[in-house]
């Protein structure tokens, strides 16, 4: 039995398909990663010995280095891949299940931020818990596509 795993962009331009076994899921800690995502780190699945497609849209791309190409979605602008030499890896956050593809190394850790793994010790709280401070977050209607491929996409929103 073969895994299938979707994914795609925040707005639902960009989706894709990979069937097969994800093995290597990983954080990269390097400053290109940390640009490129816009965060602390870059979450990443390799889609290495898996039959991948792009199955509405494609992503634009963006030369990061001289071996490097990093795919976005030109629409939205969520960060969709990572592509070298040795094989292309996805951005974790964009699979519609991404607690199916769990970490299991950390690259770059040379640039990895001090507080990193103390963020575990931050307050936690659920969005609702803040309404004092955002009140508009008790109406807000989210336009981001579903966790799911869809026939068509923009649904209509109104």
């Amino acid at each position: 039995m073969t895994d299938t795993h979707t994914g795609g962009c925040q707005c639902g331009a960009v989706r894709f398909r990979a069937r097969g076994t994800l093995k290597d899921s990983s954080i990269c800690h390097c400053r290109m990663c940390q640009k490129a995502f816009g965060s602390y780190f870059a979450p990443l699945v390799s889609v290495r010995g898996t039959d991948f497609e792009w199955t509405r849209g494609a992503p634009k791309k963006f030369r990061s280095s001289n071996f490097v190409l990093r795919g976005f979605c030109g629409d939205c602008g969520t960060p969709l891949t990572y592509e070298a030499p040795d094989g292309m890896a996805v951005a974790a956050g964009a699979f519609d299940d991404p607690a199916a593809v769990p970490p299991t190394v950390q690259y770059g850790v040379e640039a990895k931020l001090g507080f990193f793994d103390r963020l575990h010790e931050l307050p936690e709280l659920s969005t609702l818990d803040d309404l004092d401070n955002a009140p508009f977050l008790e109406k807000l209607v989210s336009f981001q596509h579903p966790d799911h491929d869809t026939g068509t996409w923009p649904e209509d929103k109104q």
